[in-house]
């Protein structure tokens, strides 16, 4: 079985997930654009059971209701999204995989939320809000 590991930018909180992915994609809602100061972000949503976090366990910010963003609170490096209406998921940055070029996104979500000046000419789905 595959593992794939992760790190935040000082190497503290690292974590891992065997096994395959369920997903990959770009998500352009202000939550996200806000939490990594970037235009959009790719998450890669994780089965629960199958992820864990290996070094410095990550602080937690509850951004909303029932929604936490995980950090790591010596370099601040965002993490994992993780909410309680993804019971059995858990949504890694792809930024912060050890591969994150291995990370090949599927779809744009909240792409109404999108910056007017960020122009994507791929050919993947567009959802205006999420996929639920």
């Amino acid at each position: 079985m595959t593992t794939t590991k992760g790190r935040c930018l000082c190497g503290e909180t690292t974590f891992e997930f065997s096994g395959p992915a369920n997903w990959c994609g770009h998500c352009h809602c202000e939550s996200c654009r806000r939490n990594c100061s970037a235009p959009f972000t790719t998450f890669v949503g994780v089965p629960r059971g199958a992820a864990r976090f290996t070094g410095r366990v990550p602080a937690v910010y509850n951004s909303r209701l029932g929604v936490r963003r995980h950090f790591c609170a010596n370099c601040g490096t965002p993490i994992a999204y993780d909410a309680d209406h993804y019971p059995d998921e858990i949504h890694f940055y792809a930024a912060s995989l050890e591969y994150p070029e291995d990370a090949v996104p599927q779809f744009h979500v909240h792409f109404a939320e999108k910056l007017p000046w960020i122009e994507a000419h791929d050919s993947l789905p567009r959802y205006p809000h999420s996929m639920e």
